[in-house]
């Protein structure tokens, strides 16, 4: 009979996960700390160690570590309750087959050992530790999925393609892939492919030489030189022209670019992650994205959840932002579990990133250290929840009305009232949807639904910048 030995210093615990791989049909031995662990294994190597992580006398992922060395093909299940991006890194780098973050689902687990008995090959060996100031935050189930995949693809250069609404924190994974990844002491080099206009792409990606086109003075590296050896950032690559998405397949297929006007071949050392929030399998449907490209990059796909799907999360961001504000010198601040619980049930529809922004604003404009419902309240995204969102769009029209009949009480006889109102919310709409998209005119028109062209015209008829947007970068304030 295949052997489990299951190490658990909650009792409660221990018990139920016996009993269910028992029923699953495994002999199981139970004991509560390392000592017993040891003394589990100096009777006999089970088939499989689950274990958890913090024991009464000692870290159970370092002693796994150090396991790895003397057991190299003993299939380890890490249980913990600490559900950190970190901690499923560690155990993914001590060896560890799979990590199960607590609470877990039992049929689960005896999934988990199942698979670890079928599995081939020997358990990779460990890498170097890692700081444990990771960027990424949440202990929601839909961030553990997310934790477990870039654990298991930290140690390789596997294309990964990270998708996820706007302010979600696609650039932080890539981030994360990066620093953990053994490129780490090389270059993280992003490009935002929807800011840079097309008929540059190229030379930004690949570099060019001299005398290229007009005005290329001198020599100039691309992205691709200058991620040598490290980690190549394409966010929004969803955005990318079909001409340019030819020539970037080219080089993911060859492994090699030339620069624009050069003819030496260069090989590309950069581990590709890209990022959208488009549904690529939808624009290759279109015939917006190469096929071909799309399968180049989704060869680990990373989907992050918006923020009104991890709503359990919204407490503990919120509490980190302000405390990084204040780490920043802003005033102190802390919200009550009413204004949390306020938070939780908004829907957040600019994600993390709104969320951080409205923390910023609190620790400046809050009167009290301590912030309440009431005071948080005014300042909430207006399009939650969604009955305070009708509402306060009611109430926002009839202030404008009264403020449009105030200065000229004709307005409400003359049949311009509908003009007068649509100009006056034309102009702070466009401005919103321009620093949602960091001044991209071409996704601004197309949230819009209208044309580039048009949006041009409004924006030179009401004297707004773009270019403010494009300097500042996506989720500015309009003020």
């Amino acid at each position: 009979m295949t052997r489990v030995l299951v190490v658990e210093d909650d009792g409660a615990i221990r018990t139920v996960v016996a009993q269910a791989l028992r029923r699953a049909g495994y002999e199981v031995t139970t004991v509560d700390s390392i000592a017993g662990l040891e003394r589990g294994l100096a009777e006999g190597a089970p088939d499989v160690l689950v274990s958890d992580v913090v024991l009464p006398d000692g870290d159970g992922l370092e002693h796994v570590a150090a396991l790895a060395q003397r057991y190299p093909r003993l299939p380890v299940i890490i249980l913990s309750a600490q559900n950190t991006l970190s901690t499923a890194v560690r155990a993914a780098e001590a060896g560890a087959y799979d990590y199960l973050p607590k609470p877990f689902d039992l049929d689960a687990l005896v999934r988990a050992v199942g698979g670890a008995l079928s599995r081939n090959g020997d358990i990779p060996a460990p890498s170097p530790g890692q700081d444990d100031q990771l960027p990424l935050i949440g202990r929601s189930p839909a961030m553990q999925d997310v934790y477990r995949v870039i654990a298991r693809v930290v140690s390789n250069d596997l294309t990964v393609l990270i998708s996820g609404e706007s302010g979600t924190g696609k650039e932080l994974v890539a981030r994360a892939l990066h620093d953990l990844g053994r490129r780490r002491h090389a270059p993280f080099v992003p490009i935002n492919m929807a800011a840079i206009p097309r008929e540059l792409i190229e030379a930004e990606l690949f570099g060019h030489e001299r005398g290229a086109f007009t005005g290329a003075a001198q020599r100039s590296a691309g992205r691709f030189e200058q991620a040598a050896g490290g980690t190549l950032f394409l966010d929004e690559i969803g955005d990318m022209p079909r001409e340019a998405q030819t020539r970037l397949l080219r080089v993911l297929q060859s492994g090699e670019f030339t620069s624009v006007g050069g003819a030496r071949a260069i090989r590309a050392d950069v581990r590709i992650v890209a990022a959208t929030n488009r549904d690529l399998a939808r624009e290759v449907a279109d015939g917006r994205f190469r096929e071909d490209l799309f399968y180049r990059l989704n060869v680990v796909p990373v989907s992050l959840p918006p923020l009104r799907e991890r709503r359990g999360d919204v407490p503990l961001l919120a509490q980190y932002f302000l405390e990084r504000a204040a780490a920043q010198g802003l005033p102190r601040r802390q919200l009550t579990a009413e204004a949390l619980r306020t938070l939780q049930a908004c829907d957040w529809p600019g994600n993390v990133r709104e969320l951080e922004n409205l923390m910023r604003r609190f620790a400046v404009l809050a009167r009290d250290e301590v912030i309440g419902v009431d005071a948080i309240r005014p300042m909430l995204p207006v399009s939650s929840p969604a009955d305070a969102h009708n509402d306060d769009i009611a109430a926002a029209i009839a202030a404008l009305v009264d403020r449009i009949a105030d200065r000229d009480s004709a307005a409400l006889d003359d049949g311009t009232l509908y003009d007068r109102v649509i100009a006056a919310v034309e102009r702070p709409l466009i401005m919103t949807m321009l620093a949602r998209y960091g001044g991209n005119q071409l996704r601004t028109a197309r949230a819009m639904g209208i044309n580039r062209n048009t949006l041009r015209k409004r924006l030179d008829t009401l004297a707004i910048d773009a270019e403010h947007w494009a300097r500042a970068g996506p989720g500015q304030s309009t003020s």
